[in-house]
């Protein structure tokens, strides 16, 4: 009997040991959000993988953020590229997330590099695009939507043919769609206020550097439904349901 396909959670990285150890590490805000049974998810951690799953064995891929930098190129991370370019091309559903947004991009032909304007983080004011109301993973979303955001790298040039669907004043690429079944998102739908919290805790002295206010930041954090729900909708895309 043939395995049965599943969506594959990849994890590109973790989180800080103590925010893993009292929130629990990337992988499992994503499963959280998916929504699915967890007989539908596996997890594939792709620094410790002998090798990536063949693409004709999954349903779809999510691709967790990381604290490593996509310029760095490293070796897994440029494995990690190569697979994401079978996936799209193979036709199978991806959604990277921040890191994985950049990877995806540069796995198709875009850019990435650190952001000029330095780290955006906290929640913040996210704009849809005309173009995201015919797309079928952001087209229940606001014209404006809060998202959680924490990253200092960037998609500088998206890939040729891309979609452009969400930015704001900072970020010029916050979501985009290259063909038909591949999302990037830079913000992060499994984000929760006390995990956005936690880094601008750790981020205290980058923060300040840029001449930003932590405790405004803090101030203004506040719950993200609609990213919450673009994550349970690819979950939903990718398997079928």
């Amino acid at each position: 009997m043939a395995a049965q396909k599943k969506l594959l959670v990849v994890k590109a990285g973790s989180t800080f040991p103590d925010m893993a150890a009292a929130l629990g590490d990337f992988e499992d805000w994503i499963i959280n959000g998916l929504g699915l049974d967890l007989e539908r998810i596996d997890v594939v951690d792709v620094e410790k993988a002998k090798e990536m799953p063949a693409p004709d064995t999954a349903l779809g891929a999510v691709i967790s953020g990381a604290h490593a930098m996509v310029t760095e190129e490293l070796g897994w991370s440029l494995t990690l590229e190569r697979w994401v370019r079978n996936l799209v091309e193979g036709g199978v559903p991806v959604l990277g997330i921040c890191y994985g947004h950049q990877i995806l991009a540069r796995a198709m032909g875009g850019a990435v590099d650190y952001h000029p304007g330095g780290a955006e983080i906290g929640t913040v004011d996210i704009h849809c695009l005309p173009e995201a109301g015919k797309d079928v993973l952001f087209n229940d979303l606001p014209p404006v939507f809060k998202g959680h955001v924490v990253h200092s790298q960037t998609v500088t040039r998206l890939p040729e043919g891309a979609v452009l669907l969400a930015r704001n004043e900072f970020e010029p690429h916050h979501g985009f769609r290259v063909g038909e079944r591949a999302w990037g998102v830079q913000f992060h739908p499994e984000f929760s206020v006390p995990a956005t919290r936690g880094y601008i805790h750790h981020m205290t002295a980058t923060i300040q550097n840029q001449g930003k206010d932590r405790d405004m930041l803090l101030a203004a954090l506040e719950e993200t439904p609609y990213p919450a729900g673009l994550l349970r909708r690819f979950g939903r895309l990718a398997v079928g349901d």
